[in-house]
């Protein structure tokens, strides 16, 4: 029953297939209801037989933008079928997935549809080698294969015999049999439906488990690349690669390659276009070379100077000039958006117009920065005036307001630091994934001496990342494993925990009462022994204490590890001190709800120490161990929460863990703000800094004409006072001061106003934070109004 209300609970709202049935229905079944579905399943899978009509499909078709509805090949097909099926399917493709990945069928450079990969890791691998190329003075050729119609073309029974070679037998090969065959669709225009059409070949559209299955029978293809030829596939994307200094011998060992491909597509019904592949010619030399000549059956695959490689750009000389260009082509056109929802006296509010510049633009230049990031910074600042624009749209700042007021008025980074950000991310999130192919890019001795000797040359991402992270806390720390597959979904592990204390608000109760309930329930639990566990974070220190009858264990952790870590910690060495215990009855306390909560719902992102507990206690409920876990109040008076809680804050042996990519993503933005700030204490003479000294969010006003007043105020530049720089006219000068006018001297300053300002402000000595401050003074605009100031701003 978990596998049927999990595969439920991922299902999205889509539309019904032919027998009308939808996610909400199954969703507001009852649980008798569900079980006779369940048993349904059961017998699906047992006895061998499949409904017929969960093999049709219904077509709508949807015409694609900008093309001519007259053309059926202008229309992208989207198949519908049975939700009750797509529920089924969900479930054996959780069983199937698990089975692959734990046998390793997936080879590790396949990509596509895989926990913890993404598309990121083809465009590193691709910029690795090609640095690498660069800094040995070698050519690096790549094609990149286009399959024609890989998906409807997929050969069944090479599913079938790929899955009989990996061991597979019983119900499972039958199903999937079942479910590939007598496959039928009808297409479906408004209110009409035309005749039923078979489906062939290839892997049904719209189906949960078509995926796997087609990614199941083209990742074999890789094994059948030389030795000296990389290869990597995301789903169907395909790009090989070879590098040496012999242009010759890289054209032989292609050709070979290519050669092996074709062969293997012929023998699984697929095909490789040669019109639609391309071959690009990697090289920084300047005499000249011949580019190769590599051939796809007789037809010679095209050379090209740049190529787009799951959504960036390559060129021939990885300055990624072609890429940056394209991207701030595509930008501009989408900061129209920005432009009609707002203007500076009305329109959408400040976070709104952020959240849209963060979704539609600034989610395009953070894709593949990690591996365009390496480009010459004259290359890549052509993104940021992409960036200034948009956020001075978004704040409603004046044109001569300085971009580091900008970034930090609105909150966001500098897209320099952003990129920082994103690359460590992702350097430290492919560690936390088992047999993930960047861990093995790390530089060898030689290859490293050749960078220091070479130092023009760019490095690749996991070195740049390194030199990062090199004055940081986090240079050399090793990422915990985050194991997705430990337990099988048809057996996830059941955890429960006792609340004696259930009903008593801890504000509103005295300690004695939860010490008495305490001691009635060890009264109950007498013959148990009883561990305390306590995990405590303070500046500069963390640590976790467990307290048993007779010893005490304690450790420090790293300063990154969150409070939450330090309580699982506890928890999972009080677990390892008990397992060669002779006992088999004991009861773990802890004042860490949050891990007991996090322990009882156990799930594919569950945090990895948590997954090393149930792990565990599953290895010791085997043994024979009972244990039972149960959750006490902090602080009022318990002896042994308080004890564990001292010796977690006094802890001084450390402990060396890896550390949880949760921790370390927290500390590492953390680190990155603190950077941002110091850089930030530095612009005194900024206008802003006086007003907002410290970085962070302020609550925009949902009046968008007060919200930009505000904003310049704050920023210090507003028509009135910055107009001159654009017309070339002298600064405007105060006629009773005889000094230029500036936001400071018109609100604070000038005597002019020092009766108004006693009026409005009830004192006529106030500072610029007070009027226009996080909380800024309610009468500040009737003061602006009151001087003439107001409509100048």
């Amino acid at each position: 029953m978990y596998e049927f209300q999990k595969a439920l609970s991922l299902a999205h709202d889509t539309s019904p297939g032919p027998d009308g049935i939808t996610y909400n229905m199954l969703r507001h079944l009852n649980t008798t209801s569900l079980s006779h579905l369940l048993i349904l399943f059961n017998k699906i899978w047992t006895e061998q037989k499949y409904p017929s009509q969960w093999h049709e499909a219904t077509v709508i078709p949807i015409l694609k933008p900008g093309k001519d509805p007259s053309n059926p090949l202008h229309y992208r097909p989207i198949a519908l079928t049975s939700c009750l099926c797509k529920t089924f399917e969900r479930m054996v493709n959780a069983r199937l997935i698990f089975e692959l990945e734990k046998q390793g069928c997936i080879p590790p450079l396949q990509s596509g549809f895989r926990s913890g990969r993404s598309t990121f890791d083809n465009l590193v691998l691709l910029e690795t080698q090609i640095r690498n190329a660069f800094v040995r003075r070698n050519h690096l050729v790549s094609i990149f294969f286009d399959i024609e119609k890989a998906y409807d073309r997929t050969w069944r029974y090479g599913i079938l015999l790929t899955l009989f070679n990996f061991g597979f037998r019983g119900n499972l090969p039958i199903f999937l049999k079942n479910f590939l065959s007598r496959r039928t669709f009808r297409v479906r225009m408004g209110n009409f439906y035309s005749d039923h059409f078979i489906q062939a070949e290839g892997v049904p559209q719209g189906s949960v488990l078509s995926v796997t299955l087609f990614i199941i029978h083209l990742s074999q293809i890789l094994n059948h690349l030389p030795t000296s030829v990389h290869g990597s596939l995301y789903v169907d994307d395909l790009q090989i690669s070879c590098q040496g200094s012999n242009m010759h011998l890289i054209e032989r060992q292609l050709q070979n390659a290519v050669n092996n491909l074709v062969a293997w597509c012929d023998n699984n019904g697929h095909a490789i276009s040669p019109e639609k592949s391309r071959c690009v010619h990697f090289c920084r030399k300047r005499n000249l070379h011949l580019d190769p000549v590599i051939y796809i059956r007789n037809f010679a695959i095209p050379v090209v100077n740049d190529i787009r490689f799951l959504g960036v750009i390559f060129d021939r000389k990885l300055t990624f000039l072609p890429h940056v260009l394209h991207l701030r082509k595509k930008c501009e056109r989408s900061m129209n958006i920005l432009k009609v929802l707002s203007k500076t006296s009305w329109g959408a509010d400040r976070t709104s117009l952020l959240r849209i510049y963060q979704a539609v633009i600034l989610s395009r230049i953070d894709y593949g920065c990690m591996v365009y990031g390496s480009a010459r910074p004259t290359v890549l600042r052509r993104l940021d005036t992409i960036h200034h624009s948009a956020l001075r749209i978004c704040t409603g700042a004046f044109r001569t307001s300085p971009v580091e007021s900008l970034y930090n008025i609105s909150h966001q980074l500098p897209l320099d630091s952003r990129r920082q950000k994103i690359s460590a991310l992702y350097y430290f999130r492919a560690q936390s994934v088992r047999n993930h192919p960047i861990n093995r890019l790390s530089l060898p001795a030689g290859l490293r001496r050749l960078y220091a000797a070479r130092p023009s040359h760019i490095l690749p991402l996991c070195e740049r990342t390194k030199m990062l992270l090199h004055d940081s806390d986090l240079n050399n720390v090793s990422v915990q494993l985050s194991d997705f597959f430990t337990f099988p979904p048809w057996d996830s592990p059941q955890f429960s925990f006792l609340n004696p204390f259930s009903g008593f608000d801890k504000s509103s109760t005295a300690p004695i009462t939860f010490q008495q309930l305490f001691h009635h329930h060890r009264h109950q639990y007498s013959s148990f022994v009883p561990i305390f566990t306590d995990g405590s974070k303070s500046d500069g220190h963390v640590g976790c204490g467990v307290v048993f009858p007779s010893d005490k264990l304690s450790c420090r952790l790293h300063n990154s590890c969150s409070i939450f870590t330090a309580e699982l910690v506890a928890i999972f060495c009080a677990l390892q001190e008990i397992s060669p215990s002779n006992q088999r009855n004991f009861i773990l306390y802890t004042d860490s709800m949050s891990a007991l909560e996090t322990l009882s719902h156990y799930d594919n992102r569950i945090h990895p120490v948590a997954l090393e507990i149930l792990s565990v206690l599953q290895f010791l409920r085997n043994k024979g161990f009972n244990i039972i876990f149960c959750w006490v109040p902090s602080h009022v008076g318990i002896s042994g929460n308080e004890t564990a809680d001292v010796i977690a804050r006094f802890a001084s042996d450390f402990l060396p863990r890896a550390l949880p990519y949760c921790d370390i993503k927290k500390f590492l933005v953390s680190h990155l703000l603190s950077v941002w700030q110091q850089k930030w204490n530095l612009l005194t003479r900024n206008k802003l800094y006086s007003v907002k000294p410290s970085i962070g969010l302020w609550p925009a006003l949902l009046m968008r004409d007060f919200d930009v007043k505000l904003t310049r105020l704050r920023i210090g530049h507003t028509r009135f006072t910055h107009r001159h720089l654009f017309l070339g006219q002298r600064a405007p000068r105060c006629p009773t001061c005889h000094t230029d006018f500036t936001v400071n001297h018109i609100l604070v300053e000038c005597p002019s106003f020092k009766c108004h300002r006693e009026y409005h402000f009830n004192s006529s000595s106030v500072t610029l934070q007070d009027l226009v401050g996080e909380t800024y003074h309610p009468n500040i605009f009737n003061f602006l109004k009151t001087i003439g100031f107001f409509m100048s701003i």
